[in-house]
Parts: structure tokens; C-alpha cells; sequence
């Protein structure tokens, strides 16, 4: 049997994963073998602009962390499996997403946005949503065309008005 100092290292590792899995908006899990340290460090690098990042766990404390926290993704704990999290709901699926598609050795498992258990499909539709960013700026251009289409008819009818 473990001793009591590797019980509560591992108690402490289960701790750290359920702070994250509470904290984060977005979880995804993904195959990471094939990939190498170069390819790993710029994952992160990627994956920090965005402020998200990835880590990995032994899948029997990941299995105990979820299950704590009773969410079920012990068929997807099979294999190595690395932990991505992010503040944001869209931003660390894009990443991976894109990441996979110029390493193919990437696999993304399954992922968790705000709650909800998203598949390789659900990931794969969320990874076509624009960023919070050009949602904005799309926005903004919308509210903008709709502003000046607003200035040109007043104008007109301004003119027309003048010349009665």
C-alpha cells in the first residue's frame, strides 16, 4: 500500500485538477502522442496568448477528479491524455483544432464548454466560431452599416423636403 506522503501528493494533484476543472470555461482532452517537445512548446505558446494552457495527468487521478466532481469522461481516460483549459469558451478549441490540422498526431478526444460534455463533432463545430474578437468586429460593422444607411436616408429625405 502507498505510504501517507504519496496518498496526499496524489490527493493534492486531484485537488489541482478539480480547481481547474472548476475554474475553466473550456476543457478538452486530447491524444498528445507523436508529438514532439518542439511541437509541444509551441502548443503552449499558442495556447498561453489566449490565455489557456495544458497539462498532464495520470488518468487514474484525472478519473478520480471528474468523478468527484461527477462528471463522466472515464471512457475517453484511455491512453495518454493531456488537459487543455481556458478562461475562454471558444479560444483553446481553435487552437487545438488548428493545431491538429498541421500535426496530425493531435487527436482531440472530448471537450467540456461551460458545463456541457462536447464531442469530436461538437468541438469540430465549435472550432469554426470566430473569436470573441471578429464577433465584435462584426458587431461593430453591422451597427455601423446600419448607422450610416440611418444618415443617408435622413439625408435624402432632408433634400426632398427642401425642394417642396
Amino acid at each position: 500500500m502507498a505510504s501517507e506522503k504519496i496518498l496526499k501528493q496524489k490527493q493534492a494533484v486531484i485537488d489541482e485538477i478539480k480547481e481547474r476543472v472548476k475554474s475553466a470555461k473550456t476543457i478538452v482532452l486530447f491524444d498528445y502522442r507523436g508529438i514532439t517537445d518542439s511541437e509541444a512548446k509551441e502548443l503552449r505558446v499558442k495556447l498561453r496568448e489566449s490565455n489557456s494552457d495544458y497539462k498532464v495527468y495520470k488518468n487514474t487521478l484525472m478519473t478520480r477528479a471528474f468523478n468527484d466532481l461527477e462528471i463522466d469522461l472515464n471512457e475517453f481516460l484511455v491512453g495518454p491524455s493531456a488537459f487543455a483549459f481556458g478562461e475562454d469558451q471558444i479560444a483553446p478549441i481553435k487552437i487545438l483544432s488548428d493545431f491538429a490540422k498541421d500535426h496530425p498526431a493531435l487527436i482531440l478526444k472530448v471537450g467540456i464548454i461551460d458545463g456541457e460534455t462536447a464531442d469530436k463533432a461538437k468541438l469540430a463545430e465549435y472550432a469554426t466560431i470566430p473569436s470573441r474578437d471578429a464577433l465584435l468586429t462584426m458587431l461593430a460593422g453591422g451597427m455601423m452599416g446600419i448607422v450610416r444607411d440611418l444618415s443617408i436616408c435622413l439625408d435624402l429625405y432632408s433634400q426632398q423636403k427642401e425642394e417642396n
